[in-house]
């Protein structure tokens, strides 16, 4: 049989939150540039793996071409749209990693996009 005490319910704050409210703290430290940048090296990443270029003996377990399409066509969105903020000091490499990786996307590709049509190319420019 319960209790009423056993059937109320005290609201405390969890440990979680209290790592969450660190976290905002934290990232309120760090450079929008920094950020933009870390957010631009993970989707060239994961497009990388995405396009069987990992290092990994299963690279090509991994390669998923309809998912890199969209890694690099958000890669493509976000450089091209951050490129003016962040000069072009970063924006530089990043538009040469993105540039390679629309130029493996073409080589895996069976069928070739059309140029201009191939991912992020909308963004960019068609890539040869």
């Amino acid at each position: 049989m319960s209790t009423p005490d056993s059937n109320s319910h005290v609201f405390e704050a969890a440990p979680a939150e209290a790592d969450v409210s660190q976290q905002i703290r934290d990232i309120s430290e760090v450079p929008a540039i920094e950020v933009i940048t870390t957010a631009a090296v993970h989707l060239m990443s994961a497009a990388a793996v995405k396009l069987g270029l990992a290092a990994e003996d299963n690279a090509e377990e991994l390669k998923d071409l309809d998912e890199a399409r969209k890694l690099i066509t958000a890669l493509a969105g976000l450089v091209t749209a951050a490129a003016p903020e962040i000069g072009s000091q970063h924006a530089g490499p990043l538009r040469d990693g993105l540039r390679s990786l629309q130029l493996a996307f073409r080589e895996e590709s069976v069928i070739p996009d059309a140029p201009g049509k191939g991912p992020g190319e909308k963004y960019t420019g068609a890539v040869n």
